[in-house]
């Protein structure tokens, strides 16, 4: 299997994370990935925030995986850092090759790196699937979330 690379997202990344956000039955319901009109604003301010660390893994020149990584400064835990690791994504004919225990090492080594106390998650109640490989690679299911459409 060729090598694979991990390295910070580029306005160029943009329709291949849209595909790939879009392509599973949570994603085919709110992505647009026929317009990407409102994600090259998105991806910009993403881009001019240092605390966002967007990535993608490429194997032989395609875009195979992506992930964003969040720094979150807090007073929580004693002034903790955390970091949240979202949009976790595999491009279908990846799944089930290791390429999503590679991303997330990454993301939990990067946060290392970025001094972090804690990296944390969350998955759609829905994807037992992905509940599993994180409990694989060491995330406890903690807490319960919330969200709250604005």
């Amino acid at each position: 299997m060729d090598s694979l690379t991990i390295r910070r997202a580029t306005a160029d990344d943009v329709p291949a994370i849209v595909a790939m956000l879009a392509d599973d039955p949570l994603g085919a319901t709110r992505e647009s990935p026929g317009d990407l009109t409102p994600y090259h604003p998105a991806f910009a301010r993403i881009d001019a925030d240092p605390q966002q660390h967007l990535v993608v893994a490429e194997r032989a020149g395609r875009t195979v995986g992506t992930l964003q990584l969040t720094v979150v400064p807090g007073l929580a835990r004693k002034g903790a850092t955390r970091t949240i690791i979202e949009a976790v994504r595999i491009h279908a004919d990846e799944r089930g090759t290791g390429l999503g225990s590679e991303l997330i090492t990454w993301a939990i080594d990067r946060s290392r790196e970025l001094d972090a106390d804690l990296v944390q998650l969350t998955s759609d109640a829905t994807r037992t699937d992905a509940h599993r490989f994180y409990e694989r690679l060491g995330f406890v299911p903690s807490h319960l979330g919330f969200k709250l459409a604005l």
